[in-house]
């Protein structure tokens, strides 16, 4: 079997070990749901799920990567659970027919089956003025595209592209709500339908102030954390005692209204408001972060504030290691069935990552181990927590002298 060696207990290579994580009951309900298999007979949801995941995993560029990677050996196409490589042309049709909804669907299902798990693991950081509120971070991320691949996704006169509006759940540390669209629609509009849960506090960027969305947030009994646009006219009401010892970077803390002929038209006119100044050292700027809770001290609202950093992180960090900027299929159907599966996959390596990994990996450097030993029969647990220990203990213990030599470099023993 050259490479493909049955090692560590395991009859099964890695790749498979992973995709089992999701149970194969909930792809087919929700292939069914969507009727993922109407048309695709050769190439089943199943199949385009291991296919795009393997992509996703070994960062591949084209379908015919996918099907030569899949394709390297027979026993490691059956141990898949495939009954061939899929060609790129089946693929391609897969793409191009199969509702990307099958797999969107998927997504949710597994948030709710590994949620609970999900919230166990999180190492998100508490504030202890709010450790019992939800708490959601909005942002949306754009992704660049050709034009003239992609004539559904028109942004600008020469430009094409695709935004992904994401709302972060703290909890869980992971995007519970996701909608893709056209890059042009508004942050503010991407995810305005959404419903949370009374109490709930969401943090947005500038992007999202919007006078109509936050009185629906007040409407909703939600509290809302953003930063205020630049050269926006209010009117101070109370200027706020400042906190005490090391919290000099809150400038200053004051309630106040926006008097504004369209804050009144919206009704936010009416809702007295609170906006913290904040130093950001590292910037050498001063932010105002505006919100409608008159409650909490000034810490808390900017480390509600700070906390935007997360899903900032998660943007880096799947565009740096899966697979959401070259796309496979140029339709809009095959577009968001990669982005899915990707986030699904991204889901999968943090269930990973927080409960079998005994030590905490950059999530770049655990994709990276995750790809190497992607078509290897070791145990998840081997994978995580041994592969590469062996190499550094081996350093610690040999230290080696190299002499250069204009034909050979050869090791000899220190003196």
């Amino acid at each position: 079997m050259g490479l493909f060696r049955r090692t560590k207990n395991t009859n099964k290579p890695l790749l498979r070990q992973i995709i089992d994580l999701c149970p194969r009951w909930m792809l087919t309900r929700c292939a069914d749901e969507h009727n993922g298999d109407k048309g695709c007979s050769r190439y089943k949801t199943y199949d385009q799920f291991v296919a795009q995941t393997f992509g996703q995993l070994n960062k591949c560029y084209t379908l015919s990567d996918i099907s030569t990677g899949i394709g390297v050996s027979e026993t490691f196409i059956s141990d898949l659970g495939l009954e061939q490589s899929p060609a790129r042309s089946t693929m391609s049709d897969g793409n191009k027919k199969r509702s990307y909804k099958v797999f969107e669907s998927l997504y949710y299902r597994l948030l709710g089956h590994y949620g609970r798990l999900l919230s166990k693991h999180g190492q998100s950081h508490i504030i202890k003025e709010i450790k019992d509120r939800d708490i959601k971070l909005i942002d949306s991320t754009t992704i660049s595209l050709c034009l003239s691949m992609f004539d559904w996704a028109k942004f600008r006169t020469a430009k094409g592209g695709i935004k992904i509006h994401t709302c972060w759940d703290d909890a869980m540390m992971i995007p519970d709500m996701v909608n893709i669209t056209e890059a042009k629609l508004h942050d503010s509009k991407g995810l305005a339908q959404s419903v949370f849960r009374k109490g709930t506090v969401i943090v947005e960027d500038r992007a999202y102030f919007d006078f109509l969305l936050m009185r629906q947030r007040i409407a909703a009994e939600n509290v809302f954390v953003t930063r205020i646009k630049i050269n926006t006219v209010y009117q101070t009401l109370e200027e706020l005692e400042l906190p005490e010892g090391s919290d000099q970077d809150i400038l200053k803390d004051e309630i106040i209204v926006l008097p504004s002929k369209k804050a009144v038209e919206t009704g936010i006119a009416e809702h007295p408001l609170r906006l913290v100044h904040v130093y950001k050292q590292d910037e050498n700027k001063v932010i105002e972060i505006i919100t409608n809770n008159l409650d909490w001290s000034a810490r808390t609202i900017a480390d509600l504030y700070k906390k935007r950093w997360d899903i900032e992180l998660f943007f880096k960090a799947i565009k740096q290691n899966l697979q959401i900027k070259t796309f496979l299929g140029t339709s809009e159907n095959a577009v968001k069935s990669q982005i899915y599966i990707a986030l699904i996959t991204y889901l999968l390596l943090q269930i990973i990552v927080r409960t079998i990994a005994k030590k905490e990996h950059a999530f770049s450097n655990f994709v990276e181990k995750i790809r190497i030993c992607l078509c290897f029969y070791l145990t998840l647990d081997y994978a995580c927590n041994t592969v590469g220990e062996g190499a550094k203990r081996i350093r610690g213990q040999t230290k080696l002298h190299y002499r250069v030599d204009p034909d050979l470099f050869s090791p000899i023993s220190p003196n």
